[in-house]
């Protein structure tokens, strides 16, 4: 390709390459080859991936219109175009800069014929799907409790982005049989329709240009350089497409960081860095290691962690910006006292100048929020949770609140039309309709007409039938029972637990509904004190005051758009943001790393790429905080400290407390035991308790394990145990069969 030699393209160019590091200019410079750019936390992975683009135009190796740039998200597209416009004086409209999806659809919009596609074929969303995915099933007469419409939709894009279509899928019983069946019926439906869901782009123009080899050329031929962002968040047909677009003579240029994996639940493959590595004959890894964000304490603890993970391709991030402060650890007694340690923590930093929106609170799993919410509540501080809803506020916790008010008061006409149908009993739109229709002629509430037309014989729908008889039982089955059991029986016999253990994605909203009984549990014990035995209430009325203060929660504080607040998210949310201060909390094994993982390496390997994600949002100041016992689905729960704590070398560490001890906010003496037991049954379970946490013991069945937390009291105690490859178990101490080591 000819090179410009004009003084003013020489001067751009001075201008372009103006402020890299030696790493970086390596990268943007490389000549015509494909090349795995290894870019770490905050080493400019951005500004190297624009400059390349910019420079590859502006030295004449390539027209605008002659690469393709691809990442995930419409944002960073946006971001990467704005970049290249303010580097170089160019129309960037003709550029083929976008997402996987956005980038699909361009080309099968050019190619619909080939494609077998309308030309205004229509893309159906997840909602549309899953409305498309309903309707097929009823109209196959497909049991939608034994195959739940949510469930089929993951399957089948599970299968889309692995490349396969209905035909490919091997079924091993009659279930797998139905599901690929639904999935058969489902395509033929779309091309029907004429219409594509979100995977159906890939996959129909991986297809497409695998089948048609003058297109296919077409676009080799066009695409000489094709550049790849956030790379070790591909799947395989992700990996697969590219591939086919760039042939045996293009270079394909993939920045990423296989520290950074973190996707696996959607299927990201940060194997497809080793492939690519292997597939392009990749010589040489340009690592971008120098980090322009935190100081050298907080990347020493990232690297020490990330450096227990194997297979790696290996870097280690360093920064001029000198040490900085310790990173600093907090044991706290219990949950309670660690979030009031937060919230002082949080107060002290403000009011020394640091601005609540420049600190983050950042957890593992979207549950661990709600105690934190409400320690944030109880002491006026504006938060706002990033990338999801607060506690009160989500989908899941609303609906068990709305089963928990229809017991407490069944003529709640809100409550009721929440959840007459959900999960789903057959109540169709016309019948809800009539029923409204009748209370409205009858002055009376929906469930007093419901109750009356089932009286009288009148009601046609077994549906509502069957939710009157529903909300019944549930209001006899609460009589007399605790407001924690009232929460486990809204939870469980209105089919919300169920409904969601069948969700791909539901293990999050399971968590939640959990979290919910520990929260009835705390309300109980911690805010109001034991209400039985207070002026004659009952737990009804308990009921009632615990139904106000969620509506109270959820309906303030949440800060507005624009103000400064504190933000609150999930790690998962954290990745690509960045902040001076950042509190990672429940560092306890079981929790982070979370339990499910600790039963597989890959699993353990990716939760240490999340906290490894954690540790490097903060800039300035580091915060890990961990606790001896939590409450955690109404019981208390004794834990140990994570792993990933003992990963960090002791020097770059500030413990805040040799030994926890109740903090003011706390309402707990330390020597006490948590409020669920009383006195006595804290004696008898001291002395009934014979392992401690961490004590090495030998099983019969499981082999040799390490004790790491245990509950209940002396007539129902359980221990929880890590059997290395075995995984967590959970023995009944009668049956425990345990020995010291």
């Amino acid at each position: 390709m000819r090179i410009p030699c004009d003084n003013n393209a020489m001067e751009n160019q001075s201008t372009l390459l103006a402020d890299l590091n030696n790493k970086q200019l390596e990268a943007v410079t490389l000549p015509h080859q494909s090349a795995l750019i290894l870019a770490g936390a905050g080493s400019g992975k951005t500004r190297v991936l624009t400059a390349r683009i910019a420079w590859l135009i502006q030295t004449g190796q390539v027209s605008p219109t002659g690469l393709l740039a691809v990442t995930f998200t419409n944002k960073a597209a946006k971001e990467m175009l704005t970049r290249i416009t303010a580097s170089l004086p160019i129309n960037t409209r003709g550029m083929w800069v976008g997402t996987f999806h956005g980038l699909c659809n361009r080309l099968l919009r050019a190619h619909h014929r080939e494609a077998d596609l309308p030309a205004s074929f229509q893309i159906l969303d997840i909602a549309d799907q899953l409305s498309v995915i309903k309707r097929l099933m009823k109209l196959m007469n497909v049991d939608d409790e034994k195959f739940p419409p949510k469930q089929v939709q993951n399957f089948i894009n599970g299968c889309k982005d692995e490349g396969l279509r209905a035909n490919k899928v091997e079924a091993y019983d009659a279930h797998s049989q139905k599901m690929r069946e639904i999935f058969e019926e489902y395509d033929k439906q779309c091309q029907r329709d004429g219409v594509a869901d979100f995977a159906e782009l890939l996959l129909r123009c991986y297809e497409l240009l695998e089948r048609d080899a003058n297109i296919r050329q077409h676009y080799q031929s066009r695409f000489k350089y094709i550049l790849v962002d956030e790379f070790q968040d591909t799947n395989r047909l992700q990996y697969l497409w590219l591939k086919l677009l760039a042939g045996a003579d293009n270079c394909m240029f993939a920045v990423g960081d296989d520290d950074q994996s973190i996707y696996g639940f959607r299927g990201a493959r940060v194997g497809n860095m080793r492939d690519f590595e292997k597939d392009y004959a990749i010589q040489h890894i340009v690592k971008l290691e120098e980090n322009y964000r935190s100081h050298s304490n907080i990347l020493d603890a990232a690297n020490a962690i990330i450096s227990h993970n194997t297979n790696r391709l290996g870097k280690n991030l360093w920064t001029s910006a000198g040490a900085g402060e310790p990173v600093r650890v907090y044991d706290a007694y219990n949950d309670n006292d660690e979030a009031q340690f937060i919230v002082d923590e949080i107060k002290m930093l403000h009011c020394e100048g640091t601005s609540l929106g420049e600190i983050a609170l950042l957890y593992r799993s979207n549950a661990q929020s709600r105690i934190l919410e409400h320690a944030l509540f109880s002491a006026n501080l504006p938060y706002r949770v990033y990338g999801g809803l607060r506690f009160f506020e989500r989908a899941e916790i609303k609906h068990a609140l709305a089963y928990m008010r229809l017991i407490a008061n069944a003529n709640d006409d809100t409550a009721l039309l929440r959840v007459i149908n959900f999960p789903a009993r057959g109540i169709g739109a016309r019948s809800l309709e009539q029923l409204q229709e009748t209370a409205r002629a009858a002055d009376c509430s929906i469930w007093q007409a419901a109750i009356n037309k089932v009286g009288n014989g009148k009601l046609g729908a077994k549906g509502i039938e069957g939710f009157v008889a529903l909300i019944r039982q549930m209001v006899d089955q609460a009589y007399g029972i605790s407001l924690a059991e009232m929460t486990e029986l809204a939870t469980s016999l209105s089919g919300l637990m169920a409904h969601y253990e069948n969700d791909k994605e539901g293990e999050d909203r399971i968590e939640n509904l959990k979290e919910l009984v520990t929260a009835a549990v705390s309300f109980t014990n911690q805010d109001f004190g034991n209400h039985n035995n207070v002026d004659g209430e009952t737990e009804q009325d308990l009921l009632t005051q615990f139904l106000s203060h969620a509506s109270l929660e959820a309906g303030e504080h949440q800060a507005d758009v624009g103000k400064e607040a504190l933000q609150l998210m999930t790690v998962h949310a954290s990745k690509g943001l960045e902040f001076k201060v950042v509190f990672i909390s429940g560092l306890e094994e079981g929790l982070c790393p979370h339990e499910q993982s600790l039963y597989e390496t890959q699993g353990l390997e990716e939760e240490r790429r999340l906290m490894y994600v954690a540790v490097t949002r903060a800039r300035q100041r580091l915060y890990l905080s961990h606790a001896q016992s939590r409450m955690l689905h109404g019981k208390v729960r004794y834990g140990i400290p994570s792993r990933f704590l003992e990963e960090i070398p002791v020097g770059l560490l500030k413990h805040l407390n040799s030994k926890p001890v109740a903090r003011s906010g706390s309402g707990r003496d330390f020597n006490a035991m948590p409020a669920m037991m009383s006195a006595q049954q804290s004696a008898t379970q001291k002395n009934a308790m014979p392992w401690k946490i961490g004590q090495q013991v030998a099983h019969a069945k499981f082999g040799n394990g390490v004790v790491v937390s245990y509950e209940g009291n002396a007539s129902d105690m359980r221990v929880q145990v890590n059997f290395g490859h075995q995984g967590l178990k959970w023995l009944a101490m009668e049956f425990a069969k345990l020995s010291p080591i």
